[in-house]
């Protein structure tokens, strides 16, 4: 069991409003991937009580009723823990939710998004939590799935950068590789993500800094929000006894200049929002300049800029993007411990491609005779015994 405490602190269950015995929430999961449509659900979950725990599935688990997944568990927990709606994570998590499992964290309900979840012989893993009236629905975010982020991965090209550049390649896959073969699957289908300024609002903190703390301004691509950011941001949260990390998120022209082929996997709005979950970031700036400026500084009122052990590529003109902190004397490089990067994502996925598409389509292949069972169900009520289900 990992306890976090709501937002970047740590401590006890804060009781409810009034005084009131805290409402315990409940919401486990693979969080194979984990994208900002996981964090939302997350973040939905936690306005419905009071105290969010969220448990996560083993490797064993997926592989068994999903197939294999592309992280692994002890990288899924971490990246889960640092999602700041998450008060605790508990490990291990049953891939089949029960009320035992609600009881056993006192939990009074759980949350799931309007999609399906099956057993490894077709059955929905909420059914006994359902019936028992303790089950809640919350919206999924549209535009986003795993299965759209891999096809980005495996195609190598900039089509996801914008809808009009999307090559023929690429409207082929997005229009059969979320869907079975009756046609397109509501639940792992690929769609394109619309930002909004409410969703960037609910993902925000909405804090400036405030006397004594010290701010901390970090900046990259932050593409495909992964362990080794959250371990760079968690070691970087940590030089300061009251730190405000600000970080700066470089355009996607920017990004695919200095890192090529068809990066960044996910555009800027998709990154501003995956790292504005991470409970080490308290600020964002949406286009940062590439070069560490002055202004920048200034205006921030930036005490330190730290950058990981990644090779720091001069600016279009020869520059040292890092020259003006570094003459200031607040510059430091900051070793994580991790040396997952981006690069070395897409490696897996590709490496693992095969199966990681079968995998999606025994998912598929699940959702749609479950669809069939429960239509067949509805317009013939009375043969209920006849349904596998």
């Amino acid at each position: 069991m990992i306890r976090n405490g709501h937002g970047a602190t740590r401590g006890a269950e804060p009781p409810g409003p009034g005084g009131r015995r805290a409402v315990r929430v409940w919401c486990d999961g693979c969080y194979d991937m984990v994208h900002y449509g996981h964090s939302n659900q997350l973040r939905q979950a936690r306005a419905m009580g009071d105290y969010l725990i969220v448990g996560v599935h083993t490797d064993e688990e997926i592989s068994k009723h999903k197939g294999p997944p592309v992280f692994t568990q002890e990288e899924r927990y971490k990246m889960v823990q640092a999602i700041k709606w998450v008060d605790e994570v508990v490990p291990a998590a049953p891939y089949v939710t029960t009320l035992e499992t609600l009881d056993k964290y006192s939990c009074d309900f759980c949350v799931h998004g309007d999609d399906i979840t099956l057993t490894v012989d077709g059955r929905d893993t909420y059914e006994e939590v359902k019936q028992a009236g303790r089950y809640r629905e919350c919206r999924r975010t549209q535009g986003v799935s795993t299965t759209d982020l891999v096809g980005r991965m495996l195609l190598v090209t900039k089509a996801h950068h914008s809808c009009e550049e999307m090559s023929s390649e690429y409207r082929e896959y997005a229009d059969s590789f979320g869907k079975c073969p009756g046609g397109r699957n509501p639940w792992t289908g690929v769609s394109q993500f619309l930002q909004t300024s409410q969703k960037i609002i609910q993902f925000a903190s909405g804090k400036e800094p405030q006397p004594g703390e010290t701010v901390i301004y970090v900046a990259g691509a932050f593409d495909l929000f992964h362990i080794g950011h959250v371990d760079f941001l968690e070691k970087v949260h940590g030089l300061a006894e009251r730190p405000y990390v600000i970080a700066g998120l470089h355009f996607d022209q920017e990004v695919n200049h200095y890192k090529g082929k068809n990066y960044p996997i996910m555009n800027l709005h998709e990154r501003t929002l995956s790292v504005l979950a991470c409970r080490y970031v308290s600020e964002v700036v949406i286009g940062a300049p590439y070069s560490v400026t002055a202004e920048l500084l200034d205006h921030f009122k930036v005490d330190l800029v730290c950058h990981g052990k990644t090779e720091i590529v001069p600016d279009k003109d020869g520059s040292d993007p890092y020259q003006e902190p570094k003459r200031r004397g607040i510059f430091c490089q900051i070793d994580s411990g991790n040396d997952l990067t981006t690069d070395l994502i897409v490696q897996r996925i590709i490496k693992n491609r095969l199966e990681y598409e079968a995998r999606n389509q025994k998912k598929e292949a699940k959702e749609l005779a479950f669809l069939e069972a429960r239509r067949r169900q509805e317009v013939h009520p009375e043969r209920e015994s006849d349904c596998d289900f």
